[in-house]
């Protein structure tokens, strides 16, 4: 996958500051000023302020595939809001922390912000949700998956910023953990939801893991 045009070079994810500054103008300061302080704790190094932001270049990529475009967004600024590498439950207290924060949503786009959050703790579509409401979903999971599919010099970035995070893991116990999750998502019929998705990250994707897989096992 080439990089398109003015792209950040760290994601391969073009996004306009333009377009970025109307998208955070709808998030009250404090709020985001919270959330760049939980982005910047010491435990991160891939779950960043910089996924972040690679997720809001995807979503101005979608463009008018979003349809509820103020949930997509909160679902991007919150879903890794809380991030413990050794607890098991981040999804859950991220989309808690949503709801407690009081964002300004309608209650339809906050429960959907809301079920976005907790799909990514399996990265599978929720079945309670239908229409354009699955739709966004889909997209915003394809979106926070895009990583598997960056050029190769930056997935191995990637892998590197997880291994980090893991560092309170023995390197057995890892491989056999981080492989163990991408044969997870190797082993699915495709790694992408929507269209979008498939033609933008599938195809690298699948070879990235493959290498990652071959690295890790062999």
């Amino acid at each position: 996958m080439t990089c398109p045009p003015n792209a950040d070079p760290a994601t391969g994810t073009a996004m306009s500051s333009a377009w970025r500054a109307r998208m955070l103008d709808a998030v009250p300061p404090a709020i985001l000023d919270d959330l760049r302080r939980r982005h910047a704790e010491p435990q991160r190094h891939y779950h960043d302020w910089s996924h972040v932001e690679a997720l809001l270049g995807h979503c101005e990529a979608a463009g008018d595939r979003i349809h509820d475009r103020s949930a997509v967004l909160f679902a991007i600024l919150f879903h890794d809001a809380i991030y413990d590498p050794r607890a098991k439950d981040n999804e859950r207290r991220s989309a808690a922390l949503l709801v407690a924060t009081d964002p300004p949503l309608s209650p339809e786009s906050l429960a959907l912000a809301r079920r976005m959050i907790e799909a990514t703790a399996g990265h599978q579509l929720p079945g309670d949700l239908t229409g354009i409401a699955l739709e966004d979903c889909a997209h915003f999971l394809d979106m926070d998956l895009g990583i598997l599919g960056a050029p190769p010099g930056r997935f191995d970035i990637y892998e590197e910023q997880i291994r980090r995070e893991y560092a309170h893991v023995a390197d057995d116990a890892f491989r056999t953990g981080r492989a163990k999750v991408l044969r997870h998502f190797a082993q699915r019929e495709r790694l992408y939801f929507t269209p979008w998705g498939q033609e933008r990250f599938e195809r690298q994707a699948r070879a990235n893991l493959a290498r990652s897989l071959t690295a890790l096992e062999g």
